[in-house]
């Protein structure tokens, strides 16, 4: 018996040297599996405390690095970089790094933020299949977001901010039931939201500010948890987004919502932080919302809010900070915001009774407000036949009042000025702010980059003859630029020193200033940080019948050259760097993209040159040459465009894409001309340099390097180099289906400076669907 108890207490002790020594195994993997990790992410200053010797399970947690285990399985890790880490080096392989971190199989949360990790997010991370917690931001990550993170059932929270995700959000992406957390900010993901989202029940955070998303927010009615909900900075619109009333931060700045307010928005009785600003929301400002129990942060700026605002109005005892700048709204300032000096109050840009910070003539936010003329939801009435009959009268009023002033302001042009040629010289004028009413009647194509200091220019708005002649000296000679088939360009002078160029276009009698609001108002949305930016328009007209005889178009002035000039012909090549030549592509596809998609219509067949391409003095590329709409003429309107809805709507869409790819190939000629630095003589040249160009990029780097510019042959990187060869030749290829889009273009533009950057130390340039066009006979304006 003793014996048989001896063996067993043997046995049992040998059990219990291998359990201890495959802990100590399983363990040891572990750590080897971290200094791999650490290896790849090229010995990062946050993990130089890791070696062969340390205790990972048992190592003190900083802000940095934090390993925490569960049953000597690591369950958590936290590998946090310092800000701005560039990229890893170009042998990194994000493939290989993500194959050695699912070894770390009972993973449930992983953070690895800020550690220069780039490349395409490899679906294999979701091999980590209890992974709850999900942070990669701050990387410089690629492509679409992988399909297989679909099977992460138990995903609570995903954060991807700050890469370069491009592509559309996931239909999928409403099949992680648990999720909580979404936050995808400052990537190049576009398209509308998918409906999925609704099923997202546990939602707390939906963050997609800086992308490049559009059209309607999904009804999230649903999403009874959400309480924090950031959009800014996208193309979202226009209906304001159905939404619970948990929600704690809504932020909806720098989109496209041109609705009024609903009456849901004064119950968000836990809202503290409220963002609407940038946009073009109408219709009386809820002034509640000011008294919102819980807010301390409202910003309604630059919109077009109405209404009167009243001294006695309360406030939030919580309010900090309001922002009421640039609306239409009248009345006087609450008390609340004035005799709290905890309150910091902005209220510039309206009509409001204050002597204090600028405000316009009562007069000015009544004709906008009109103008406007949308209220918010509001159900409509039959009106009574008073009302009618009001109307009525009023109408017939109006109009004899009407009639009496142009007979006075004829009379009165008849004896002031002499007439020449039967032709005065008048120049419409409005009051209000220099938009022609009949523009602001269409709130749909209200821009928001028209506004007050976008793009630090002034605000698009009318100018006066006389300040045309002053600025042109009379339209001398001296200041004469040159003449197209469609009018001659003058550079001026205006009051506050500031130069610009106008450009003259006769009309033909036939026209009046309506058939030409739709062609102004397009013109006037063509402000662009890469674009020469539209600074306003005037008309003068015929006397005999009032039709326009002359419209003058002027633009910013940029004096600094052609990209041509500046690459192949002039003293100043030696300044065009490489990484400046890739910030002047990205110019230009930016300036491609707003032409595209930016404004509506879009504006295509551009046929844009290197020589249309002009640099200002910080050297931001600006494109100079659009293709406009020219109305037709009269005797053309009549049943213009009658045919059948489908097949017009069908060739419409063709005829966009093509003309999209025409300005892809147009792009690619100036791309091909800033990497060989020289001029292209003729389209058999363009043939002989594309199949070169291919072939260079199928050899080895030297015969990459033969093909470039000498200037710059040396300072490119491999992958850089490469990259812009590889996009150039897809431009210039002969099947239009076959070129890229404008966003494949710009990221691989932008993929290029990033991989640039890291290894040759030059300063990079920071630079951080198509709709229907109506389709009439082309007025093509090269501004220089």
């Amino acid at each position: 018996m003793a014996k048989a108890f001896r063996y067993s207490a043997i046995l049992l002790c040998v059990v219990l040297v291998l359990l201890i020594s495959g802990s100590e195994q399983l363990q040891s993997s572990q750590g080897e599996t971290l200094l791999r990790i650490q290896r790849l992410l090229n010995y990062p200053s946050s993990l130089s405390s890791w070696n062969s010797s340390i205790d990972f399970c048992n190592s003190e947690p900083n802000a940095s690095v934090t390993v925490a285990c569960y049953e000597k399985s690591i369950t958590q890790l936290h590998i946090v970089g310092s800000k701005g880490t560039p990229l890893l080096p170009r042998n990194f392989s994000i493939d290989s790094f993500v194959t050695t971190v699912v070894g770390l199989a009972s993973l449930k949360v992983l953070t690895l933020v800020s550690l220069g990790l780039w490349g395409p997010l490899p679906g294999k991370i979701a091999r980590l299949s209890s992974l709850e917690i999900l942070n990669m931001s701050s990387n410089f990550l690629y492509d679409a977001i992988p399909q297989e993170l679909s099977s992460l059932s138990g995903l609570q929270s995903l954060g991807l901010d700050d890469n370069m995700l491009a592509g559309e959000v996931p239909n999928w992406i409403g099949s992680l039931q648990v999720l909580s957390v979404l936050s995808l900010r400052k990537n190049m993901l576009n398209g509308s939201l998918p409906d999925s989202l609704s099923n997202l029940e546990n939602l707390r955070v939906l963050s997609l500010a800086h992308n490049h998303f559009k059209g309607e927010v999904p009804d999230l009615r649903s999403l009874t948890n959400l309480q924090v909900l950031d959009l800014e900075d996208n193309g979202f619109g226009p209906q304001f987004p159905q939404l619970g009333n948990k929600l704690v931060s809504l932020v909806l700045s720098r989109n496209k919502f041109r609705d009024g307010l609903p009456a849901e928005a004064t119950s968000y009785y836990q809202l503290q932080r409220l963002d609407l600003s940038n946009n073009t929301f109408v219709g009386p400002f809820p002034q509640s919302l000011l008294s919102l129990p819980s807010v301390t942060y409202l910003n309604i700026a630059d919109n077009k809010f109405t209404g009167m605002l009243f001294e006695n109005q309360s406030c939030s005892a919580d309010l900090e900070f309001v922002d009421l700048s640039s609306n239409l709204m009248t009345g006087h300032v609450p008390n609340c915001l004035l005799q709290d000096s905890k309150k910091k109050a902005l209220y510039a840009g309206n009509c409001l009774a204050t002597g204090d910070q600028d405000q316009h003539p009562i007069s000015i936010c009544r004709n906008e407000a009109l103008a406007v003329g949308i209220l918010p939801q509001q159900k409509k009435r039959k009106p009574s036949k008073a009302i009618i009959a009001i109307s009525v009268i009023g109408g017939i009023v109006g109009g004899i009042a009407l009639v009496g002033l142009i007979f006075l302001a004829v009379r009165k042009v008849k004896s002031g000025k002499t007439i020449q040629k039967s032709t005065i010289r008048l120049i419409a004028e409005n009051a209000s702010t220099g938009y022609p009413t009949k523009l602001l009647s269409d709130a749909r194509y209200i821009s928001q980059t028209m506004k007050l200091g976008a793009l630090g220019l002034p605000a698009y708005r009318t100018f006066s003859l006389e300040e045309l002649e002053e600025a042109t000296n009379n339209f001398d000679t001296s200041a004469f630029m040159g003449e197209g088939s469609q009018g001659q360009i003058y550079r001026g002078r205006l009051k506050d020193g500031s130069f610009v160029v106008i450009r003259c276009l006769k009309m033909k009698r036939s026209h009046g200033t309506h058939n030409f609001m739709h062609h102004i108002e397009l013109i006037s949305k063509l402000r662009h940080r890469h674009l020469v930016s539209a600074l306003g328009h005037g008309f003068e007209y015929y006397l005999d019948d009032s039709s326009v005889s002359r419209i003058f178009l002027v633009f910013e002035y940029v004096p600094n050259g052609t990209l041509r000039s500046w690459i192949s012909g002039g003293h100043a090549r030696q300044n065009i760097h490489w990484t400046h030549r890739i910030a002047a592509a990205i110019g230009v596809a930016k300036g491609i993209q707003f032409l595209h998609t930016g404004i509506v219509p879009g504006v295509y067949s551009n046929n844009l040159k290197i020589t249309d391409v002009l640099l200002d003095q910080n050297l931001v590329a600006k494109i100079s040459s659009y293709n406009l709409p020219l109305l037709a003429e009269n005797r053309g309107m009549v049943g213009h465009g009658a045919s059948s809805g489908a097949s017009k709507d069908l060739s419409l869409s063709a005829r966009i894409n093509q003309d999209e790819k025409v300005d892809v190939y147009d792009f690619g000629l100036i791309l091909l001309e800033i990497l060989l630095g020289r001029s292209l003589t003729s389209g058999n040249d363009v043939d002989v340099l594309q199949d070169q160009l291919q072939a260079s990029i199928t050899s080895d780097d030297a015969a990459r390097r033969s093909m470039v510019d000498p200037a710059v042959r040396r300072v490119c990187s491999y992958q850089s180099l490469k990259t812009m060869m590889e996009i150039c030749v897809r431009c210039l290829l002969k099947n239009p289906a076959d070129r890229p889009s404008i966003e494949d273009i710009l990221w691989n533009l932008q993929f290029a400076a990033q991989v640039q950057d890291p290894w040759r130390g030059e300063s990079q340039s920071s630079e951080g669907s198509p709709v229907a066009a109506t389709h009439q006979p082309q007025l093509h304006i090269t501004i220089y």
